[in-house]
């Protein structure tokens, strides 16, 4: 039996599924929000109560809003700011008795595409997390590809790619530095841009319901950040040229992204050609979760991989 655990801001979630991917329980909890001892052992709790309701004992991975440093050994880069400096890891491992696997949640709805989502079969997968804020990550047959720096598939902390007069020097982010993807191409940066257009505030799922219903302003937000998301998505394309994107998050239910990034990509992809689809995530706001639990690899007998 695998054992996913997915450390949001706002809530844990955790599963059970066999070697077949077949789900046998999950339960999900409430976030202690700035207590890290709580927040240890709330993932424990759950993990807990996942082998008491199956009678079995689990692999653990977890999904966690940042990444463990190689040199340090400690969680950076989190958004939920009270792991960071702490040994998620280890403390999780001591808790349980076992070793456990974590990953960035961004990384693990990647694993978990590649191996039986949307994007099962295809070698190199980049995931993309569109929800409050912009995570990405990668997949390589399957696992993981982090890098020595715990970074990779990290586009939302890259700048906007060719910025106009107006979108210079951009908002500032919460790393520090300005313009980055994140503040654009999120539910909080469509917001965003919304309330300084019109005035008004909204949340980025009725800005999407308004698009839908023929508001002509709020499809001149939407038109801003697909073009912006096209942007983002090439430097991708010309960096790492992935076999598949998938997009997951709140904003990935929008249908029409899957109609509008294909024909906006070769305008900004270099050669001017583009082949990579663009897929939904299969398994939605469960990917993450899925995810972790497939970062204990399986067994080349079940691989979906071609060789």
């Amino acid at each position: 039996m695998r054992i996913g655990i997915d450390l949001g801001g706002t809530k844990i979630e955790a599963l059970a599924m066999d070697e077949q991917g077949k789900e046998l329980a999950r339960y999900r909890v409430d976030t202690p929000r700035d207590d890290y001892d709580g927040t240890v052992a709330a993932m424990a709790g759950l993990v807990h109560l996942l082998e008491e309701k199956t009678g079995r004992t689990g692999s653990v991975g977890a999904g966690i809003p940042g990444s463990i440093s190689e040199k340090s050994g400690l969680v950076k880069n989190a958004n939920s700011t009270w792991l960071n400096g702490r040994p998620l890891d280890k403390d999780l491992s001591a808790a349980l008795g076992r070793e456990v696997r974590i990953a960035n949640d961004a990384n693990c709805l990647a694993v978990s595409e590649a191996t039986d989502g949307a994007a099962a079969g295809k070698r190199v997968v980049f995931g993309v997390i569109l929800g409050t804020g912009c995570g990405g990550g990668v997949a390589i047959d399957g696992r993981v590809h982090a890098g020595p720096n715990g970074t990779g598939g990290e586009w939302g902390h890259n700048p906007l790619p060719w910025p106009n007069a107006e979108e210079n020097p951009g908002p500032l982010c919460y790393c520090g530095k300005r313009g980055c993807l994140e503040m654009w191409v999120s539910g909080t940066g469509l917001a965003r841009d919304y309330q300084q257009t019109t005035g008004r505030q909204r949340s980025a799922r009725e800005i999407i319901a308004a698009f839908e219903a023929g508001e002509r302003e709020a499809a001149a937000i939407v038109d801003r950040l697909e073009d912006r998301l096209a942007r983002g998505l090439a430097t991708v394309i010309n960096t790492l040229d992935p076999d598949a994107f998938v997009l997951g998050g709140g904003l990935s239910l929008a249908q029409h992204l899957y109609e509008s990034l294909p024909k906006r990509l070769p305008t900004y992809v270099f050669g001017r050609e583009v082949d990579t689809p663009i897929l939904q995530a299969r398994f939605g706001d469960s990917s993450g979760v899925r995810g972790a639990a497939w970062l204990w690899p399986v067994s080349r007998e079940r691989s979906t991989f071609s060789a």
